[in-house]
């Protein structure tokens, strides 16, 4: 299950990416709120996080704002689901970047737990890491049939 933050982070990468197609101005974080319907409070911090990450930039001055700066196309939702909530993996023995050995655990090559759970995950993992902020703008493709299910 996703954060309500990856909510929020998706909600207002979406409108800086239609305003990119649209013209590429720089959107105050008011406007973005606005547009995303997300609280200006919560998106401060998840705008940062992001413009960190590299994939959206921040003007200063008077037309200044966010953009995004990355192509949709090579915005893949595992990096920033990663980015935004963190590990993805149902159990710390199963993730990539975040390894860590269960403590209650006496051997991962035969516990059960970590073998159904390891199914489930890759199968997650080999749809989600295809899927990329462009998929969202689609209106009718894959990502919009996964996220209303």
């Amino acid at each position: 299950m996703i954060s309500q933050k990856m909510k929020y982070a998706l909600k207002a990468l979406m409108v800086l990416a239609d305003e990119k197609e649209e013209g590429g101005q720089a959107l105050r974080i008011e406007e973005v709120a606005k547009r995303a319907g997300v609280p200006k409070r919560f998106l401060e911090h998840i705008l940062l996080e992001i413009r960190n990450s590299g994939v959206i930039a921040s003007i200063r001055g008077r037309s200044g704002g966010y953009v995004l700066v990355k192509d949709p196309e090579t915005i893949a939702l595992s990096e920033l689901l990663r980015l935004i909530d963190g590990p993805m993996a149902p159990l710390p023995c199963l993730s990539r970047r975040s390894y860590e050995r269960c403590e209650d655990c006496v051997d991962e090559e035969t516990c059960r737990i970590r073998k159904v759970f390891a199914e489930v995950f890759w199968s997650y993992l080999v749809l989600i890491e295809s899927l990329t902020l462009a998929d969202m703008l689609r209106s009718n493709d894959k990502a919009t049939q996964v996220f209303a299910a």
